[in-house]
């Protein structure tokens, strides 16, 4: 069951809800993947005004990226809700807010960073494992049939293709300047011709106030909720349920978690059919 964890009193007036959003950004919901099925149902909580009207709903924002689909769709999201209820969004960025990470800061119409968050990688990739030459040495065979010249590309058990690498190279182009127009729109004050702002690179958080990829520091989120909306500010936290993983933090030194072959194997197809253009 989800956490829901209240502070409030009866007829608090001077509300602020808080959701962490936390983890590589994925399309699965298993472990610790972040993705809008996961959370959709606490950003819905966030945003509900019908017994009171948060002052913000602040998003902690802990991630280094991952699916371009899925930080688009829970961007959305939350700008969708913003819109519909007329309630702000504050972002605070932790470790991360990187790539996707950053897509997910975004929906902030402010972003605070900690000095030495990691800010930025704008930009998209595509990886997969390269298995030919593996595959020989271990006497193997790959059987594949398909309908259609082009329904598989970067086959990872045949030698690269270039038309394949320059086909992947135009989506994630495509990806790359979606990322682009985003900022552009979101962060008005961000020089647009900035050399090095949308080439990838990531930045910490003092960088990151300097260029206008964030607004601020803060690295006490009550504090500044307190200082802006009031000291009699109440938080209520809208949280996900805990991964797998997570229920073991704290259990001590010795615990551990071990994956089987057959396990480890699943795990790696599992990332080898998922959609690899990621940010």
């Amino acid at each position: 069951m989800s956490k829901i964890r209240s502070y409030l009193p009866w007829g608090a007036k001077n509300v602020v809800r808080i959701v962490r959003l936390q983890g590589t950004i994925r399309p699965q919901s298993r472990g610790q993947g972040l993705n809008l099925q996961k959370i959709d149902k606490h950003l819905g909580k966030a945003f509900d005004i019908k017994k009171v009207k948060p002052k913000a709903v602040c998003l902690e924002i802990n991630s280094p990226g991952g699916s371009a689909v899925q930080s688009s769709l829970i961007y959305q999201r939350i700008r969708n809700l913003s819109k519909a209820t007329e309630v702000p969004v504050l972002s605070f960025t932790e470790d991360y807010a990187a790539s996707g990470g950053y897509w997910l800061a975004l929906a902030g119409d402010e972003i605070f960073v900690d000095p030495n968050s990691v800010v930025g990688s704008i930009g998209a990739l595509f990886g997969n494992f390269g298995f030919e030459e593996a595959i020989k040495k271990l006497g193997l065979e790959w059987r594949l049939i398909t309908a259609g010249e082009n329904k598989v590309r970067m086959d990872p058990f045949k030698p690269l293709k270039q038309a394949d690498v320059d086909h992947t190279a135009k989506i994630l182009h495509s990806v790359h300047n979606n990322f682009i127009q985003l900022v552009k729109e979101r962060r008005p004050n961000l020089d647009p011709n900035h050399k090095s702002a949308f080439s990838g690179d990531f930045f910490i958080g003092k960088d990151a106030v300097s260029m206008g990829l964030a607004d601020g520091f803060c690295s006490d989120l009550k504090a500044l909720c307190m200082e802006r909306f009031g000291k009699d500010v109440k938080f209520e936290r809208c949280e996900p349920p805990k991964g797998f993983l997570d229920r073991f933090q704290g259990v001590g030194s010795n615990a551990r978690i071990e994956l089987s072959v057959g396990e480890l194997l699943d795990e790696l197809t599992d990332k080898q059919q998922e959609a690899k253009f990621g940010l």
